[in-house]
Formats: structure tokens, C-alpha cells, sequence
């Protein structure tokens, strides 16, 4: 299928604006122009019952995470989300409209991790920071309000991968999950990436671009933690719902990830979402199919917390 009509309208405004790839720019310029570019897409924010800024300790030190909680007394199911932008770009902020919508719409506590970034800090530092804040909200539920028992974790782009990579080290290490929100995943950093160079969207060069940020070491590329469709074995892993693009580089690693989890037995969930782009789940203020994807995400989770001892049947499904 060619672009959405709506993509091509996203790709014609970033024409008309003179938008540069963000790869053409200084880290700084970049880390700036992504938060922009997602805020403008993102629509209007929605409130939530309760938004508040705190720390848990790290590796290497406090983390910045931000806890969005909906009403409700008592210990709630929590999802614990990572943001996208190529372990390089992002914060707390990037996520902040995927988080509130997914409060409300599950409804569930979702608290966002501020993982280091690279280059400053090259793999696998935020896959540790990630487990680590994971693991500090199961050991701490009554400081969080968080229900031990229904924990997730999700992420969008390089938010998926580092949600894939945990649940490999909560898989042994605890604590344990009841789903997983991979929404345009990378899962194998040694694969071509697909699709052309065009520089108004994601495109190969961008994923090459946060690449060389993140692996200090080419041959962390085969890691597991980095790349986690290389994991030799993946059962045991939590019940999943992996969200395509189908004009994404990352499409194929991702669609490929979501086949060896059901092929080991992971009830899993692939949906793609015909004529988007990368970046469509984080802006629904300009794609509806961001809307629809959030929706999804959900749904998912909200089946998975109503019964965390049951897996939902497999499914492979298309928009």
C-alpha cells in the first residue's frame, strides 16, 4: 500500500517547513527538535488524576521517572514505559501523551523512566536503568501504589527494544510480567535496515544515525540485550502485543520478533498498521491510526491485568 493520506500530509508539511533529518543535526538541536515534533503531533494533553515527578536509584546513580496515576485508591496494575528516540533523543517528556492516554483509556499507572542516554552513555547502560527502575517499583509497591502482581513493561522504537531486553532479564531476575507493549520495536541491530533514504521520514540513515550512538562496540550488535531477536531461547516471556509500521525501517525485525515469540510459545499479538510511518503511535494529533494504535495498547493491557494468570490466545492481525 502506498503512504496514508495522512502520512503524506506529515511528510508534505516537514517539505514545506524545510524540516532536516534530524541525523544532519548536533545531538542538542536534535534532542530539541524531536520533543517539538512530537508534542506538535501528539494533540491536545489530556489530563490525569495525578502527575508527579520523582527519583528511583540506578547503576549509576537517581533516576528521573514520572508516575501517572488515573483515580482510584488502592495498589494499581503499572506499567512501566520507555520512551523512543534511538536511546540517543528523549526524556520523561517524549512520553508524557502515550502515558496519560494509556492511564486513563487501561486505566493503569504508568510510570516513565528517565534512562541514561547515549553517547554519553553507549549500551548497555539503559537497559540496566530500566530493569533497575523496574525492579525498585516491585520492591517498593506501597511507595508507588503499584500492584506486584500486575506489572508490564512497553516502549515505542527504541523504547520497545529496551522493553524486549527486560523482559530477557526479568525472565531470570525477576520481577515478574504479565504483558509486554512493543510498538515499532528494534530487535536486531545487525540487520539491514529497510525501505529508502528519504529525508523527511525515518529512514535507513536514521537508524544507522542511533545506531552508532548506542553500540560503542560493533559487536555489542549480537547481544541479546541490544539485539533480541538473536536470544537463542524466548520462552517464558510475557504475553505481547507488537505494533508494525508498514512504511518503517524497522518493520521486519520488529514483524520478525512477534513470529519467534509465538513460535516459542509467547501469546502474541502482531498488528501492522498499513500506509504508517515510524512515529505514528507517538502522534495521534496528526495520525488516526495513532489513536487506533493507543486504543489497541490498551485493550491489551487491560485484558492482561484483568487476568494476569491467563494468556490470551496468539493472534496476527492487520490495518
Amino acid at each position: 500500500m502506498s503512504l496514508h493520506p495522512q502520512a503524506e500530509a506529515y511528510r508534505a508539511g516537514r517539505a514545506a517547513a524545510g524540516t532536516p533529518p534530524l541525523y544532519t543535526q548536533t545531538l542538542a538541536e536534535a534532542r530539541a527538535a524531536d520533543l517539538a515534533a512530537i508534542r506538535a503531533g501528539s494533540g491536545a494533553v489530556e489530563p490525569v488524576h495525578e502527575v508527579r515527578d520523582t527519583h528511583v536509584p540506578g547503576p549509576a546513580g537517581d533516576l528521573p521517572v514520572r508516575v501517572h496515576r488515573p483515580a482510584g485508591a488502592g495498589p494499581l496494575p503499572t506499567l512501566l514505559y520507555f520512551f523512543g528516540g534511538g536511546w540517543t533523543l528523549g526524556s520523561v517528556d517524549t512520553a508524557d501523551g502515550i502515558c496519560r492516554r494509556l492511564a486513563n483509556a487501561v486505566p493503569c499507572q504508568v510510570v516513565t523512566v528517565g534512562y541514561r542516554l547515549a553517547p554519553e552513555h553507549p549500551f548497555p547502560a539503559a537497559v540496566h536503568d530500566c530493569h533497575a527502575a523496574l525492579r525498585h517499583v516491585a520492591a517498593r509497591p506501597e511507595t508507588f501504589g503499584a500492584d506486584p502482581a500486575r506489572l508490564a513493561v512497553g516502549g515505542d522504537s527504541a523504547g520497545g527494544n529496551l522493553a524486549a531486553a527486560v523482559t530477557l532479564l526479568a525472565r531470570s531476575g525477576g520481577p515478574p510480567l504479565v504483558a509486554q507493549l512493543l510498538v515499532y520495536p528494534n530487535t536486531d541491530q545487525t540487520a539491514e535496515p529497510a525501505g529508502d533514504d528519504d529525508p523527511l521520514l525515518f529512514n535507513r540513515r536514521s537508524v544507522t544515525w542511533y545506531r552508532e550512538h548506542y553500540l560503542a562496540d560493533p559487536a555489542d550488535a549480537r547481544n541479546p540485550l541490544a539485539s533480541p531477536l538473536l536470544a537463542e531461547d524466548l520462552t517464558g516471556l510475557p504475553p505481547a502485543l507488537v505494533v508494525t509500521a508498514e512504511h518503517d525501517p524497522l518493520r521486519d525485525e520488529g514483524e520478525r520478533y512477534a513470529h519467534r515469540l509465538r513460535a516459542a510459545g509467547v501469546p502474541t499479538t502482531l498488528t501492522r498498521y498499513a500506509g504508517m510511518v515510524h512515529g505514528f503511535f507517538a502522534m495521534p494529533g496528526s495520525f488516526d491510526d495513532g489513536r487506533r494504535a493507543q486504543e489497541q495498547a490498551a485493550a491489551f493491557l487491560r485484558e492482561r491485568f484483568a487476568a494476569p494468570a491467563a494468556a490470551p490466545a496468539g493472534a496476527v492481525t492487520g490495518r
